[in-house]
C-alpha cells in the first residue's frame, strides 16, 4: 500500500508540474498579446489593440485557473495526503476548485460580451451562455454547500481534525 501512495504522490505531483508549467506559458502569451495591444511602435488602430489587451486577460485568467487548480492539487493531496471522504473535505476541494471555475467563467463572459459586441453582435447569445452556467454553478454551489452543512454536524470530529491539519501547515 505504501508504494501505491508513493506512485499517486508522484503521479500527483506529475499534475501539478504539468498545470505549472501551462500556467507559465499562458502568462507568457498573455504577456505577448499585451505587448501587441500597448506596443507604441505599431500603428494599430484602437479596436485591434483592445482585441489584443482582452485576449491578454482571458489567457490570465485561464492561467490563474491552471495555478489555483495546481496549488489546491498540492496542498489536498500531497501536503495534507488528504482523502476526499469526509464532508468537510468535500466541501472544502470542491469550493477551493468552484471559486476558480465559477470566477474564470464570468472574466471569459465578461471578455466575450466586450469582444463580440464589437465584432459579431449576433453572437452575443453564446456569450451570455458562458454568464449563465457561471450562474448556474454558483447556484448548485450554493445548494451543495447548505446540504453538506448539515452532514458536516453529524461528523464534527471531520471538522477539528481538518482544523489540526491547517494549522500543522501554516
Amino acid at each position: 500500500m505504501k508504494i501505491m501512495e508513493k506512485v499517486f504522490a508522484f503521479g500527483y505531483s506529475g499534475i501539478i508540474f504539468l498545470l505549472l508549467c501551462s500556467a507559465f506559458a499562458l502568462i507568457f502569451f498573455g504577456f505577448i498579446e499585451l505587448w501587441h495591444g500597448i506596443n507604441p511602435t505599431e500603428n494599430l488602430p484602437i479596436r485591434e489593440r483592445f482585441n489584443f489587451i482582452l485576449e491578454s486577460v482571458g489567457l490570465l485568467t485561464i492561467a490563474v485557473v491552471a495555478l489555483e487548480l495546481g496549488q489546491t492539487i498540492l496542498e489536498e493531496e500531497v501536503q495534507r495526503k488528504a482523502h476526499v471522504s469526509a464532508p468537510t473535505r468535500v466541501r472544502r476541494f470542491l469550493s477551493r476548485f468552484m471559486v476558480v471555475i465559477i470566477v474564470a467563467l464570468a472574466i471569459e463572459c465578461l471578455v466575450s460580451v466586450f469582444e463580440l459586441a464589437h465584432k459579431d453582435a449576433t453572437q452575443l447569445p453564446q456569450a451570455a451562455s458562458i454568464g449563465i452556467a457561471a450562474a448556474v454553478l454558483l447556484a448548485a454551489w450554493g445548494v451543495f454547500i447548505k446540504l453538506n452543512r448539515s452532514a458536516e454536524e453529524l461528523e464534527p470530529e471531520a471538522m477539528e481534525k481538518t482544523k489540526q491539519e491547517d494549522q500543522k501547515l501554516e
